[in-house]
């Protein structure tokens, strides 16, 4: 048997880089950090926007990661699913005077010397402190078979192709209309375990669509079916950016 070749040599002197990624989050989520409330002016919500984006030139920072899907919704104008709550308070509602936020980051950054990323989150469709009133074209009412309630929250179906397929329309679509530097996926896997009253783990509800993939011909673990919903995510959405 001929024997393996060996290793080659280890350097301890690391590559060179060719650019440092020195960035921040700027999370909208909740109003986390942008806009620091629903319902702001069209004016203050850019002159926060601004303010964020002149503290990151002055940490020396070179990228922003802004937030724009937080629950299948959209701090940009989107064709395909509504405009956040977090901005006017009401999920569909467009910002009055009109702008759309993710042109705006992007510009603005773009002038300070920032990159400018989109963050998505790919499978939450509702976060637990969001509102009731879910526009008509929320994802929940267009393909509520895709969607499912779980932990006081409502989660894309990660092994349900609508579910996939919305996603990725929405990637699509903002790589193809903006000028954004990367895109940036956050919470990619099926939501954290919860548990009932007696401490037991409630499953998530996603008998129909595993039982879909067992008809289809899977012979894997559940566990393993799952990870491979995520890693074929992750795949898609590299291969549409």
């Amino acid at each position: 048997a001929q024997l393996p070749s060996p290793a080659p040599a280890v350097s301890e002197t690391p590559p060179p880089f060719q650019e440092e990624f020195r960035g921040a989050w700027i999370a909208t989520v909740a109003n986390i950090d942008w806009p620091t409330s629903q319902g702001l002016s069209t004016a203050t919500q850019q002159a926060e926007l601004r303010a964020l984006l002149d503290r990151a030139v002055a940490l020396h920072l070179n990228a922003v990661v802004f937030q724009i899907r937080p629950a299948a919704d959209a701090l940009y104008d989107s064709p395909i699913e509504p405009w956040s709550e977090y901005l006017s308070g009401r999920q569909g509602e467009a910002p009055d005077p009109y702008y759309d936020p993710l042109a705006f980051a992007v510009e603005e950054a773009h002038k300070r010397g920032l990159e400018l990323h989109a963050w998505i989150n790919p499978y939450r469709a509702k976060h637990h402190a969001g509102t009731d009133t879910l526009a008509p074209n929320h994802v929940s009412k267009t393909r509520s078979e895709a969607v499912k309630s779980y932990g006081g929250y409502l989660w894309l179906d990660p092994g349900h192709p609508q579910a996939v397929s919305q996603t990725l329309r929405v990637v699509r679509d903002v790589v193809q209309r903006y000028d954004v530097d990367g895109v940036h996926i956050d919470d990619y896997f099926y939501p954290y375990p919860v548990r009932d009253e007696a401490g037991q783990p409630v499953p998530f509800p996603d008998e129909d669509t595993w039982q879909a993939a067992v008809a289809d011909g899977w012979t894997g673990t559940r566990e393993h079916w799952r990870r491979h919903n995520v890693d074929r995510l992750v795949r898609q959405m590299y291969e549409v950016i």
